[in-house]
């Protein structure tokens, strides 16, 4: 069933990870001989990529074998299964994380490096693809290079998507943590957003929270709300989901409605330093004094399909609200 948030940004993707194929002995030699394969090399979190019309959009600079020869980390991402200008579907890609040195001889103006929440929304569905599962592979790898168990060095295996300890023989794999991130709406259909200790404070988002061990998604957004804001709701119900490899996190998007009664804000004072029911009109008179959610997140989709439209222009009146 289709999400009704539409194609999120990060949940793009045309390439086949060809699971297969990860266990042979010799694929990475098989691969760098290939004279079809295709490198795409990572720098903290970062790539290269080719401006077209400046602003719209931008196309991922892949290379050939020999063109990148160092790696700290290899990882094997599957094949295109979509034609880009230079590469035609079914190329198989391979991703190598660099040292600064390797990074700085491949390309050392640093400013070609760009990341990929800033590119997120102009790269095509290949592309994203690519980079999503980029990022998120080279964070689990940076921060799982011992054992958990006995805290032995690791070694890479399935093509990049295994780390085996070699003394107690533990096979370590690729974890992503869930997270909740949730439209709460009153039953005048304003929407519940929140300022974060961390951010500006005319920044407003959407409340979110880890779930936790042995806990349902539905359970975790009752939990979180109530934890972050006062309010009660009920009856969650899930509207899409997005991975969010910064580092390690898959945003699940939920939507419940406040219990009447309940709906009086109190921000924890932590985490959470200011909250606020905003309805559309709202919104809009005050767009040019709050920031809301970038066009990357998950977030932004979600407040979008309840303002009915771009958040640049003024909202469509509605028959349809509670």
């Amino acid at each position: 069933m289709p999400s009704p948030l539409g194609p999120l940004p990060l949940s793009r993707s045309t390439v086949d990870r060809d699971g297969v194929s990860r266990g042979r002995e010799a694929l990475f030699d098989e691969l760098l001989s290939d004279e079809t394969t295709r490198v795409l090399p990572l720098w903290q979190g970062r790539v290269l990529t080719t401006d077209d019309s400046g602003l719209d959009a931008a196309l991922l600079t892949l290379f050939r074998t020999d063109e990148v020869t160092s790696a700290l980390t290899r990882v094997y991402l599957g094949r295109t299964l979509e034609a880009a200008a230079e590469e035609p579907a079914g190329t198989p890609v391979i991703l190598t994380v660099l040292t600064d040195a390797a990074a700085a001889e491949l390309e050392p103006d640093e400013t070609k490096w760009r990341g990929l929440r800033d590119l997120a929304t102009r790269l095509s569905d290949r592309d994203a693809g690519l980079v999503t599962e980029s990022v998120a592979v080279a964070n689990w790898h940076a921060s799982h290079t011992h054992c958990p168990r006995c805290g032995t060095p690791t070694v890479v295996e399935l093509g990049g998507w295994m780390r085996r300890c070699f003394v107690d023989n533990n096979e370590v794999f690729p974890r992503t943590d869930p997270a909740v991130i949730m439209r709460v709406l009153d039953d005048e259909d304003r929407i519940l957003l929140g300022s974060n200790a961390l951010w500006e404070t005319n920044r407003w988002s959407l409340l979110a929270g880890f779930v936790e061990a042995g806990e349902s998604f539905e359970s975790a957004v009752l939990r979180e709300v109530e934890e972050e804001s006062g309010v009660i709701v009920a009856d969650p119900v899930y509207l899409g989901s997005q991975p969010w490899p910064f580092p390690a996190s898959v945003m699940i998007g939920m939507e419940a409605r406040a219990v009447p009664g309940r709906t009086e804000l109190r921000p924890d004072g932590e985490e959470i330093l200011a909250l606020r029911w905003f309805s559309r009109e709202e919104i809009w008179r005050e767009r040019d004094d709050i920031l809301l959610p970038g066009g990357s997140s998950i977030a932004h989709a979600i407040v979008r399909d309840w303002y009915g439209g771009p958040l640049d222009e003024p909202p469509v009146p509605r028959s349809d609200a509670a």
